[in-house]
């Protein structure tokens, strides 16, 4: 069989629907119920259909295919940030299970500004995605009502709660910063400092772990916290370390909130030959790539994120197929990683 030349039945240019029928010898219904694979069309006739299709060239268009099924086949996934290796990780994970199962991810980044994650509701919301997954539990009242008026099933990542109703996959980021400072005060150190940048709901919550272990330790000294606003990064990590070091100088470790500020506040330490662990010891926290190879090896807490996006994407495309997980809230933990820094 030959198609006729590509031809265009719409302004835009777009190979529609109509212009496959009319290459095949059918109805449009018939090369829909076709693509559709449905068994009561005849194989033949399939053949026929995607034979055309292929000549001509035609892509589904799916905003026409969810109206007329009323389902959605997108899924919209909000992340901080997409420089963060930890969340190119997680969505990774998340489109392993949802596009194998028929779901397109649709990937929005909310640059950690609430107007903005409100913003991306608003715009995508209203074309009604078969499901939703967001970052955390730290929103605007604005963007909760959304979510919670839109119908559409959702799941939290990275966090976990035990409210009513609440789907979430995650792991305490609380007791995980108290195990790596445990980890520090078990290797004699008194004078631990905490270095953060970014400032996110989960950096803070890592900060209130640390601030836990050393109360219970009787050590708690608040000058010994050093807070930027800054985004995360290695350079900014060096000169965390430097200040710390020249604003308290009788420290004898420093717990960083993130793995790329540990790792510069290693080549720091390097560069100014501050011997690490014996003069301070270093901590960090994700296990991000590179980590191992620091010189020492980087101490940190590995976190589950693969597994969060993957368990997520799991109970989110239950939700959306009516069969939710038997749990709503997965705690998936995470795990100290001990190396030659501490």
């Amino acid at each position: 069989m030959t198609a006729s030349p590509r031809r265009a039945r719409r302004s835009s240019g777009r190979i529609t629907l109509a212009d496959v029928a009319q290459a095949a010898g059918v109805s449009p219904i018939t090369v829909s119920r076709a693509l559709r694979e449905e068994r009561s069309v005849d194989p033949v006739l399939v053949q026929r259909v995607r034979e055309a299709a292929d000549a001509l060239g035609y892509v589904p268009d799916p905003a026409a295919r969810a109206l007329a099924s009323q389902r959605s086949t997108q899924v919209l996934v909000l992340v901080p940030m997409l420089s963060n290796t930890l969340f190119v990780d997680l969505l990774e994970s998340v489109h392993r299970v949802l596009f194998p199962a028929g779901f397109q991810p649709l990937i929005g980044v909310t640059h950690y500004d609430s107007a903005e994650e409100e913003l991306l509701l608003r715009t995508y919301l209203p074309h009604r995605p078969a499901g939703l997954l967001v970052t955390g539990f730290d929103r605007s009242e604005t963007a909760r009502q959304l979510i919670a008026r839109s119908g559409v099933p959702c799941v939290h990542l990275m966090e976990t709660s035990e409210a009513p109703g609440v789907h979430c996959v995650g792991f305490s980021q609380v007791d995980a910063g108290a195990a790596i400072t445990g980890h520090l005060l078990a290797r004699g150190r008194r004078r631990i400092a905490f270095c953060a940048a970014q400032l996110d709901p989960r950096t803070l919550q890592r900060a209130e772990g640390y601030r836990r272990a050393l109360r219970e330790a009787g050590l708690y000294d608040p000058q010994l916290e050093l807070l930027s606003p800054e985004s995360s990064s290695i350079s900014l990590g060096a000169r965390l370390f430097e200040e710390m070091l020249q604003r308290m100088p009788g420290i004898d470790a420093i717990f960083f909130c993130n793995d790329d500020i540990a790792q510069g506040g290693l080549l720091a330490a390097n560069r100014l030959q501050v011997p690490v662990p014996q003069r301070i010891a270093v901590a960090g926290f994700n296990d991000l790539a590179g980590s191992d190879q620091m010189v020492p090896p980087l101490t940190t807490v590995r976190t589950p994120r693969g597994e969060v996006g993957q368990a997520g994407a799991s109970m989110l495309l239950g939700l959306m197929r009516g069969t939710p997980a038997p749990a709503s809230c997965i705690q998936l933990g995470y795990e100290l990683v001990v190396r030659g820094s501490t």
